[in-house]
């Protein structure tokens, strides 16, 4: 063989692609959240789709611009934007109002994303980003919750109720008595989405069969859900064993609030989270012992948003102490 025979191409790893695409995986994850998302347009009606419209052309068109501003391809084809939006509008109450909404998908897509650089770059979930501006700025607004069986028309705004964590730490919480709290809220309500809060995190079965086709589809890892979930169980098993009358059992934890949907879909982001097994499994359990720490003693009956966020932050630091040694060398 002659020297003129060898043809090499000298590139930077990787030198094989999966097929995956950035379009493909949020496909993927829409796909996962449909059966949720249409359970609680369901249960919401007009307004819950008139919020998801909303959220979903606010994050689409405040990335469009600001990238424009920023002299950047326009890179909505991805459908990152879409996904953002879809998951806001699935961890705000049915009825916010909608200029609320539109703040809080610029504050997601400009702040969160495109500031540190557009897709890739966040280091924290632009959604929860999103949502937790708004529980600051608009505090009394992010807590109206439309009850579920209202029915679908322009008074749906008027019909509220409590959701099952806010009227557990208000009102049952301490009680001698907690039978009616049970018979109020039944866990079985609460896992099949038949109960007031956040009009995409209802359903608990329906977000657990979208991650598990996120599973299936390899675009999550089980570390991370299995961890959060895991962590949050154990710990709220400990407390009902420790007093029955103050803490709730665990299936109350596990199914109510955003837990699933922020086990399965934004604890997962593969951008925002560690990218070594170990590293995700301590991602994980602090996620889980935030949330409850939040949840049982702070001053806010739900804890995911604020959990995951102050994770993210710690993702770079588990990356260091997580990753693995480089063959044929001693770890420092």
């Amino acid at each position: 063989m002659t020297e003129k025979d060898i043809n090499l191409a000298i590139s930077a790893s990787p030198h094989t692609h999966s097929g995956a695409s950035v379009r493909g995986i949020m496909l993927t994850v829409i796909i996962a959240l449909a059966p949720a998302l249409l359970w609680g347009f369901r249960l919401f009606g007009w307004p819950a789709i008139v919020l998801t419209a909303t959220c979903v052309a606010a994050c689409v068109a405040a990335e469009a611009l600001s990238r424009r501003l920023m002299k950047r391809k326009l890179g909505i084809g991805d459908g990152s934007a879409v996904v953002t939006g879809l998951l806001l509008a699935m961890c705000l109450p049915p009825a916010l109002p909608l200029f609320m909404a539109v703040i809080g998908a610029v504050v997601a897509i400009v702040v969160a994303k495109q500031v540190f650089g557009g897709l890739g770059y966040n280091p924290f979930n632009p959604a929860l980003v999103g949502r937790v501006f708004l529980t600051i700025s608009f505090p009394f607004a992010m807590i109206q919750w439309t009850a579920p069986d209202a029915p679908p028309t322009d008074d749906t705004h008027a019909v509220t109720a409590a959701t099952p964590l806010a009227a557990w730490e208000t009102e049952w919480s301490g009680q001698e008595e907690t039978a009616g709290f049970f018979e109020e809220y039944p866990w079985v309500d609460l896992f099949f989405g038949n109960q007031a809060g956040s009009f995409g995190e209802v359903s608990s079965l329906l977000l657990m069969l979208g991650g598990l086709f996120l599973l299936w589809r390899r675009c999550i890892h089980w570390q991370v859900p299995v961890f959060y979930l895991g962590s949050v169980t154990i710990i709220a098993l400990i407390l009902y064993g420790i007093d029955p009358h103050r803490y709730l059992p665990p299936f109350y934890h596990l199914f109510s609030g955003g837990l699933m949907l922020g086990a399965w879909f934004m604890a997962t982001d593969m951008v925002t989270s560690p990218v070594t097994a170990r590293g995700m499994m301590i991602f994980g359990c602090g996620c889980g012992v935030l949330t409850m720490i939040i949840r049982v003693w702070g001053g806010y009956p739900e804890g995911v948003s604020f959990a995951i966020l102050l994770m993210n932050a710690a993702v770079p630091l588990i990356n260091r102490y997580t990753r693995p040694r480089v063959f044929g060398t001693r770890q420092s």
